[in-house]
């Protein structure tokens, strides 16, 4: 008798449990509060000077992803209730760890580089104005050594940086964060 009650009870609770974190509808484990049901990401231009031509296209199918992988919102091509445009903005490399040379023939160098893509993005929220933004500036980085060359490391690199601007960008809409 004891055991059918034990089992009563638990199983009301994890049904109001349940009821509670789905009921509204709106909320996910990620943590996303938006009451859209659609969002229109349109293809990310390639407005930096050099890096490789596919940067833009690269990034939106990465963003597509994310928020497809990440929240109930369904993609249409245009006129989301959610919309997301925008650029990639800029490909740097910059030297960070230069080495002293070890003679006077052979000149200082970097033993590290730095590489940062900008990524400048308009928001628009159909359903709260309040929470639109426009040409805002989403950049990250990453380093690599010298030795193994650009060319060796860059799709990583690039994979590395997009998904922290991703993650910077979904939590700039959708997260509120």
């Amino acid at each position: 008798m004891m055991y059918k009650q034990k089992a009563l009870f638990v199983s009301i609770l994890l049904f109001l449990l349940l009821g509670l974190t789905s009921s509204c509808g709106v909320y996910s484990f990620t943590g996303t509060t938006i009451s859209a049901k659609t969002i229109s990401i349109q293809t990310f231009y390639n407005d930096a000077n050099n890096g490789p031509a596919n940067l833009g296209i690269q990034f939106t199918d990465r963003l597509r992803d994310y928020y497809q992988q990440n929240t109930s919102l369904t993609l249409v091509n245009e006129d989301g209730e959610l919309q997301i445009e925008g650029a990639v903005a800029s490909y740097r490399l910059s030297p960070v760890a230069p080495s002293a040379a070890t003679s006077t023939e052979v000149n200082d160098q970097a033993n590290l580089t730095r590489l940062t893509i900008s990524v400048k993005v308009d928001y628009v929220n159909t359903q709260d104005e309040e929470q639109n933004f426009s040409k805002k500036t989403f950049s990250f980085y990453a380093d690599f050594d010298n030795d193994k060359g650009l060319t060796a490391v860059e799709d990583e690199l690039i994979q590395t940086i997009y998904d922290q601007i991703i993650l910077d960008i979904f939590n700039a809409t959708v997260a509120n964060w």
